[in-house]
């Protein structure tokens, strides 16, 4: 129309120029609205990329879209920031967990190459962890601790040192590739307080045991000399004296006897054990009072049968005398399976369990003439099995139940 009409040139280019450069100018400012923008998402998006969650657009509303986009990138940005901050937190939380604990923990990659050491494994091998970081497994004598079960007790030698060591490995994962995380405590001074312990408490038994026996002893031989030296010889007082030394001395026989039969269990000889033939064959043995057996479902043991045997005819045994005791007549056996476990209850017509503290204490007894290690011995062969004894008073009835736990591998 500017050039069509009756214009003079001068109209025609000054207003074509106007024209134009507002086009122009529109077209810039539009860019820019749409351009910059872009720009700085892709900026953002950019710096999340290469991990740097500080950057922060600027016009973020949610009035219109390219406000809320940037709302969404700001608070993208802060969630980020926040997470890392929280991993490298509980990062240095763990380093200094594995720096200050008080074992040796080995970090292992796919080849055994030795990744990370803490300060107790590197105090353990005596070199600084410069050094053994980057080496293998072979030649840092851990070798052993990469193979076999998972958990155990191993004798290793480290700097000339020999010891025992507790182990546990696990595995992890780290950039997708797998590692192996090694655990080792020094089981030595641990092993050597126990020893001492169990040495004293061995003294202590075997001392009140021996001085019970050497004080009447020695009274009774110091009485016979007084009256030997006073009297002359004198049967009646010496052939009571005798007897009386006689007795003590036998009764210290038949606690080292007991005793050596305790330390000396043998590690049990696994094999096929049918439970009903067992518990039946230990049932008929007490003629004393009428045995009752309650079958469960049939079940097979990998077990001792002889120290099994040993073990459930030492707790009928002791139901019997219970209900004998109380003036029952009959005692129950039988069994349940549950879960991996198998469950051998017997249950007796006594007086029940005034105080069960002492029960597995080696040589307590209640008994007049008992030996106090029947029930030591028995949760020590089920200890050996893998399994427990417990004693505990019937609910609601008169008596006591006795339950041997064992596990059932098949």
């Amino acid at each position: 129309m500017l050039w069509l009409g009756d214009y003079s040139d001068k109209t025609r280019w000054t207003l074509a120029l106007i024209t134009v450069g507002c086009w122009l100018g529109f077209a810039f400012a539009a860019r820019e609205r749409v351009i910059r923008p872009l720009q700085t998402i892709a900026n953002m998006i950019a710096g999340l990329r290469e991990d740097d969650f500080s950057i922060r657009a600027r016009g973020a509303t949610s009035e219109d879209d390219l406000g809320l986009a940037f709302l969404e990138l700001n608070t993208l940005g802060e969630t980020l920031r926040q997470q890392r901050l929280g991993a490298e937190e509980a990062s240095a939380l763990l380093r200094r967990v594995i720096t200050e604990v008080d074992v040796a923990v080995f970090a292992f990659d796919e080849q055994q190459v030795l990744q990370l050491a803490n300060r107790a494994g590197a105090r353990l091998l005596a070199r600084p962890s410069e050094q053994i970081v980057g080496r293998t497994a072979e030649q840092l004598g851990l070798a052993e601790s990469l193979r076999g079960e998972s958990t155990g007790v191993l004798d290793m030698t480290f700097a000339g040192r020999t010891g025992r060591y507790g182990m546990r490995r696990s595995t992890f994962r780290q950039q997708g590739r797998p590692h192996s995380l090694v655990v080792l405590a020094d089981l030595s001074r641990a092993l050597r307080d126990e020893e001492r312990q169990a040495w004293q408490r061995l003294i202590r038994v075997l001392g009140h045991e021996i001085n019970n026996s050497l004080a009447p002893i020695k009274s009774v031989a110091q009485t016979l000399q007084a009256s030997v030296s006073r009297n002359g010889s004198s049967e009646g007082n010496l052939s009571e004296g005798l007897a009386l030394i006689a007795g003590r001395a036998e009764a210290l026989s038949r606690f080292m006897s007991a005793y050596a039969r305790l330390a000396r269990l043998p590690r049990p000889k696994l094999a096929p054990l049918e439970v009903e033939a067992w518990v039946r064959r230990a049932a008929g043995l007490e003629t004393r009072v009428a045995v009752s057996v309650t079958p469960g479902s049939p079940v097979t043991l990998n077990a001792d049968g002889d120290q099994l045997d040993q073990v459930l005819i030492n707790l009928v045994t002791n139901a019997a005398d219970a209900s004998l005791q109380a003036g029952g007549s009959s005692v129950e056996v039988g069994w349940e399976r549950s879960e991996g476990w198998l469950d051998v209850y017997v249950r007796d017509e006594g007086p029940g369990l005034p105080n069960s503290t002492n029960l597995f204490v080696p040589f307590f007894t209640t008994k007049p003439n008992g030996s106090g290690i029947g029930l030591a011995l028995s949760r020590q062969i089920a200890e050996g099995h893998g399994g427990t004894v417990t004693l505990s008073n019937r609910a609601g009835e008169k008596g006591c139940e006795a339950r041997l736990r064992l596990p059932v591998t098949s």
